[in-house]
């Protein structure tokens, strides 16, 4: 455990020196900023939407209609490619591989590391949200919104978006350990990500795994209802890509 700790530490100094880590910044405040500035440039409606029952969850929902479907699935592929093409940036593969660690321990480091960067991810883009729905009534002295935020609900909800993203995280760690070309697993993470976009009206659509970002936004829809359990599917598919990474990463004949 504490040899995976270190590790995990390491590979977290990194990711300082990677574009993720800004990605991650950016990415999470981008939608919060631009319904901030909405609101602002239409402030005479700040007063009647602050007196809404749904407040929060017509925000929440506003927020999450560009980041389902686009942005989150995009953060999750550019992200989990830059974190693990650091080595071959670095050409530090076998380097790395004569430090006192074991195989696994920097396998589970490294993947580590991006699901903890997307859990930041989310963090901070709930804190946009939150900004976004209050700042713009402090500036113009609108009361704040009348209905309590709803926690628990948006708590689940993070939790399914965060499931949802996993068979994303898991397949581009898997392309990026096997080649030292960064565009290779952008490439594929993006053609799967615009098949993921022209499925998700077709009813196998949640046999793509990066599809279910986008149909956990559109559940509630009754023209979108899928009849599948979407959060064991993620899981079921993080599982199988995260055990192939691992056997083709040792038996893997050149590491780097």
């Amino acid at each position: 455990m504490n040899q995976y700790i270190h590790s995990f530490q390491s590979e977290w100094l990194k990711r300082k020196r990677s574009l993720a880590s800004w990605l991650v910044i950016c990415g999470a405040f981008f939608t919060p900023l631009i319904i901030t500035t909405s609101k602002i440039v239409r402030h005479s409606m700040l007063a009647s939407a602050g007196r809404s029952p749904q407040y929060w969850e017509n925000l929440w929902k506003i927020s999450w209609e560009s980041m389902a479907v686009f942005l989150l699935p995009l953060g999750a592929i550019l992200a989990s490619s830059l974190i693990t093409q650091l080595e071959y940036k670095n050409n530090s593969w076998k380097l790395l591989h004569t430090t006192p660690q074991s195989y696994r321990v920097i396998f589970l480091a490294k993947l580590s590391v991006i699901l903890v960067m997307m859990l930041q991810f989310l963090v901070l883009f709930n804190i946009g949200i939150y900004f976004s729905g209050v700042l713009p009534g402090l500036l113009f002295g609108v009361p704040y919104p009348r209905q309590p935020i709803p926690y628990l609900h948006f708590l689940a909800e993070n939790g399914r978006y965060f499931i949802a993203c996993l068979p994303i995280i898991a397949l581009q760690y898997l392309i990026s350990l096997r080649f030292k070309n960064f565009l290779v697993p952008v490439g594929v993470g993006l053609v799967i990500w615009i098949l993921s976009i022209a499925v998700l009206h077709w009813p196998y659509g949640h046999w793509i795994p990066y599809t279910y970002c986008g149909f956990n936004y559109l559940k509630d829809q009754a023209k979108h209802h899928q009849q599948f359990p979407p959060i064991p599917f993620a899981l079921g598919y993080f599982t199988l890509f995260a055990v192939i990474a691992y056997i083709l990463y040792l038996h893997q004949k050149e590491k780097g």
